[in-house]
């Protein structure tokens, strides 16, 4: 397909796949004369993942840069390439280690990946690190951030990466499996937080009553 097929089919202007190109974002199309190039099906689904992850991700030119490289790194297998590809991702701030929470914000996260059985590698990964800083806002504000109360959203989340690999299990290769993992990360986590606040409504609702 040319240059204009590639935007209508992907809804990404011509403006913005010249600009995707020149980033090195996404690979040149076959050149057929001196000033245009044939695209194909390839082209369009890394499209796609660079729109979910620039336009609807928000994430900066050169980490989704960095995503992409790991997808392409052929010395990984699809764990290791995803598990790269996450990694990339921007995440949320690092703890804070002047902060006298976070201590124990890092004992309260070992003990819950411990008691599920996670391993969460070494280093560790960004997530982890988003996870000691949220329980250290917890415990300073003292809601509630113990391992058993903690324990019950890390089970319903085993539940949802369940799905979620199921979902991208429906795509035919490796390489549209990993390329689909890390667009849904970064898609389906607005659904998410979405169902999350619905379901609390809707459990409100039931419990207390009311409009």
């Amino acid at each position: 397909m040319r240059l204009a097929e590639l935007s209508a089919r992907s809804g990404v202007s011509t403006a913005t796949i010249k600009y995707y190109l020149r980033e090195g974002l996404l690979h040149p199309g076959r050149r057929v004369t001196a000033t245009q190039a044939e695209y194909d099906e390839e082209h369009l689904r890394r499209l796609r993942l660079v729109r979910a992850l620039i336009q609807v991700g928000r994430i900066p030119v050169n980490s989704a840069r960095e995503v992409l490289a790991a997808l392409q790194d052929e010395d990984l297998d699809r764990n290791g390439r995803l598990g790269t590809a996450v990694w990339a991702l921007p995440h949320g701030p690092a703890p804070d280690e002047t902060d006298p929470a976070t201590e124990a914000a890092r004992r309260t996260a070992d003990e819950l990946l411990t008691r599920l059985d996670w391993r969460y590698g070494a280093p560790p990964a960004p997530a982890y690190g988003m996870l000691v800083t949220a329980i250290a806002a917890l415990s300073r504000l003292g809601y509630p951030c113990a391992v058993d109360d903690l324990e019950p959203y890390a089970r319903a989340m085993e539940r949802i990466a369940f799905t979620d690999l199921d979902l991208v299990e429906r795509y035919g290769t490796p390489e549209e499996q990993v390329e689909a993992a890390v667009a849904l990360t970064v898609l389906y986590e607005p659904v998410l937080l979405s169902l999350r606040r619905l379901a609390e409504a809707e459990e409100s609702r039931r419990r207390f009553g009311g409009r």
